[in-house]
């Protein structure tokens, strides 16, 4: 991210993105809500990504430099909120549930005009109550910082259904399973088959968008069978890869 596109004020509105379409490193000096009323959103800050599907909707807080990207068709609803009103009390991005009552809030929110009645008020506050009732997701896939994480990670990126275990892993990048693991706690904080699942998840989402079967997707990133991806999956959207709506 070398040329970063600033905006002091976060945009409240709905946005269209194609299929594979971009927005480039920027910041905003307003904390933003980011929710995809379809496709799967994912956000990339030097932290690390972040992924969300329908059910999910991602806050940015005020100053993160970002870059968003599309995987399917991307309806896209943003809501900029004032830097000193944070009402998360979060200064990281976060991924948080979104249940059928705040879905609709956003996008009635993100669809009106910011007229300042006091119908446009009322709706604000329910809102940010049902954000705030909104339990935190934990899909965040946490970029590494050491040389070694960054190989080793490196390898797991470009083919998510490796199985190798961690020691035949550090035997390709020249270190322990001890140290690997170790590195995994202080780097990114998170064990390695956590982090490895958090991958597998990402990838996951992406290739049911992009209309890959279940099956197909299970074998792909790593599943021994397609019912135990199923139940990861289940356990960590709240529903079945197979209902996850593709492009």
């Amino acid at each position: 991210m070398t040329e970063v596109r600033h905006e002091s004020v976060a945009p409240t509105r709905t946005q269209w993105l194609a299929s594979g379409e971009a927005i480039d490193a920027h910041r905003h000096d307003d904390h933003q809500i980011i929710y995809a009323g379809r496709g799967v959103l994912a956000i990339t800050t030097s932290e690390g990504s972040w992924v969300a599907p329908g059910t999910r909707a991602i806050w940015v807080p005020a100053g993160t430099v970002h870059a968003h990207r599309a995987y399917g068709e991307l309806d896209l609803h943003l809501v900029g909120l004032p830097a000193a009103e944070n009402p998360l009390g979060l200064g990281a991005p976060t991924v948080l549930a979104v249940g059928p009552l705040l879905r609709e809030l956003i996008i009635a929110y993100t669809h009106g005009e910011d007229d300042g009645s006091g119908e446009r008020a009322r709706l604000r506050a329910v809102l940010l109550d049902q954000l705030r009732a909104s339990p935190q997701q934990p899909l965040h896939l946490p970029t590494p910082t050491t040389p070694l994480l960054r190989a080793l990670c490196g390898i797991l990126q470009a083919d998510p259904g490796d199985g190798r275990t961690l020691a035949e892993l550090g035997r390709e990048v020249g270190a322990s399973d001890r140290t690997l693991s170790r590195l995994f706690r202080s780097d990114l904080g998170m064990t390695f088959p956590q982090w490895r699942t958090q991958l597998r998840l990402h990838r996951a989402l992406v290739l049911l968008t992009e209309g890959s079967a279940v099956t197909a997707v299970a074998h792909q990133c790593g599943w021994s069978s397609a019912s135990a991806f199923i139940d990861v999956f289940r356990r960590t959207f709240g529903h079945t890869p197979g209902s996850h709506p593709a492009h």
